[in-house]
């Protein structure tokens, strides 16, 4: 016959193997199905310029273009990616080549471009912005403005790699 000794040491032993064990068997926190990728809108792509330039500023500026850029799934931002943006504004048509302008997202996957002020086209002030880097599948985005008078307009891309 086999007899077992306990001691206060194999005691708190076996009681600290036992809650680590129950702990790991545990399940986890129920987890979100990810971040789903931002669909292109219609009438986004209208008047765009494939290769518009990185500029410092569209014209004389006055109204703030601004926005985040995401990965679909985890929500990680993304650094370095181009964004054109373009507009009906005070100083052109958003067909002419001067109101088209892009920029690059920084470390947080923030973009922000100034830009003159945008103006009503068929009824709606309204901003045309386009991801078209390659990396990502490509999403045109044409948000409205609140009022002609607001002086800022956001637009937030989330992308599917290609």
């Amino acid at each position: 016959m086999t007899t077992t000794l306990f001691t206060r040491r194999s005691l708190i032993a076996s009681g600290a193997a036992a809650t680590t064990f129950a702990i790991a068997a545990r399940p986890g926190p129920a987890r979100a199905q990810g971040l789903a990728p931002t669909p292109s809108m219609r009438g986004g792509r209208n008047n765009y310029r494939p290769g518009a330039p990185i500029v410092e500023r569209i014209g004389n500026g006055g109204f703030w273009m601004t926005g985040t850029v995401r990965r679909a799934g985890d929500g990680a931002p993304l650094a370095g990616q181009r964004i054109q943006i373009w507009a009906h504004t005070t100083e052109g048509h958003e067909r002419d080549p001067q109101s088209h302008g892009a920029t690059l997202t920084d470390a947080n996957g923030v973009f922000r471009l100034e830009m003159p002020q945008i103006v009503p086209a068929f009824g709606q002030p309204h901003g045309h912005l386009a991801y078209d880097s390659g990396a990502f599948e490509t999403v045109f985005l044409r948000p409205l403005m609140k009022s002609a008078r607001d002086k800022s307009l956001e637009a937030h891309f989330v992308l599917r790699p290609v």
